[in-house]
């Protein structure tokens, strides 16, 4: 059997809009344009799935990986609710201007209409300008025809919740939550493998030809959540050297990891693939079968199959995901 090392993928770079540079100046993401949005860092979506960028296991797919080694990389538990699907969506996103404001519908509704799972997602901030913000739900209750009219007479900004937002803020983004990130917002991303998106504004922009970009009004209204809720913003403790834990939802398990020395982990028990996102800093990642560097704004796939983890580092904050 192939052992299976810490894994890196090639970024996979989505050219938007509402994109900027700070990917590639930053990150040092392959990029051809000024307007690069997002980088996808791990993805199992049909038509942009990941492909290894390092070791003996360099230019295979992650569809190919999962294939060969599934209990292996992905981890019985997670086989048996999601099958072969590799079920969350890695991504870092440069807002140069506000994103549309959007929401996504949950997973009997994406089953019924998508044939896919809803949305779950969150995001942890790692740069943002002075006055840089957030739209996360309303801010006060809303009935369906208030939100209509608002529609219709373009004041829909008014029933909005704003969160002003500085690095190491993070936000957990269920299902129906009306959402936007805001111009100047750079940010991490972890969210259930989707791309099902319900726009509802967008600032009235029109793309590169002069368009509008399509609207999905009638299908938002009954998967919107109207009622004002401070469910939001996660709270987390940022002590030095542990495993503090950030996010639990039935779709992913996100901890923060603040290092200023090296790190083991028996992670035998675990059952799960494991995610590393570096969101400040360098390290090098190691489990039984080699080992490899990430550093800020690279991410590394540890194997289900991996007993030990070692991260040797002087400095730097991690991203933990499971499943």
């Amino acid at each position: 059997m192939m052992k299976l090392y810490p894994l890196k993928f090639r970024p996979i770079m989505k050219d938007r809009l509402w994109g900027g540079d700070k990917l590639e100046s930053l990150f040092n993401k392959p990029s051809s344009t000024t307007t690069t949005g997002e980088s996808w860092e791990l993805s199992g979506v049909k038509g942009d799935v990941s492909v290894v960028a390092n070791g003996d296991l360099k230019n295979t797919s992650l569809v190919a990986l999962i294939n060969k080694y599934p209990a292996d990389l992905l981890g019985n538990s997670v086989i048996e609710r999601f099958g072969k699907e590799f079920p969350i969506l890695i991504k870092f996103i440069d807002a140069k201007q506000d994103l549309s404001i959007q929401l996504h519908p949950n997973d009997a509704l994406a089953k019924e209409r998508h044939n896919s799972f809803g949305k779950t997602e969150m995001w942890y901030i790692m740069d943002a300008d002075p006055g840089a913000d957030l739209i996360v739900g309303f801010n006060k209750d809303v009935e369906q025809d208030e939100y209509r009219a608002s529609l219709e007479n373009d004041t829909l900004l008014e029933l909005l919740n704003y969160e002003k937002v500085k690095e190491g803020d993070t936000f957990f983004i269920n299902t129906g939550k009306i959402h936007a990130i805001g111009a100047g917002v750079l940010l991490a991303e972890i969210q259930q493998t989707s791309d099902v998106t319900y726009r509802v504004f967008d600032f009235n922009r029109k793309d590169k030809n002069g368009n509008l970009r399509e609207l999905h009004t009638e299908l938002a209204l009954d998967a919107i959540d109207y009622t004002k809720k401070d469910d939001f913003k996660v709270s987390y403790s940022d002590k030095k050297n542990v495993v503090n834990g950030m996010v639990d939802c039935p779709y992913f398990k996100t901890n923060i990891l603040d290092l200023d020395k090296d790190f083991n982990q028996n992670i035998s028990q675990r059952d799960s693939f494991s995610i590393y996102m570096c969101v400040s800093g360098k390290a090098t990642i190691e489990n039984d079968h080699g080992c490899t560097s990430i550093q800020k704004g690279e991410t590394v796939l540890v194997a289900a199959a991996s007993n030990s983890l070692k991260i040797n580092t002087d400095k730097a904050r991690l991203l933990e995901i499971t499943i």
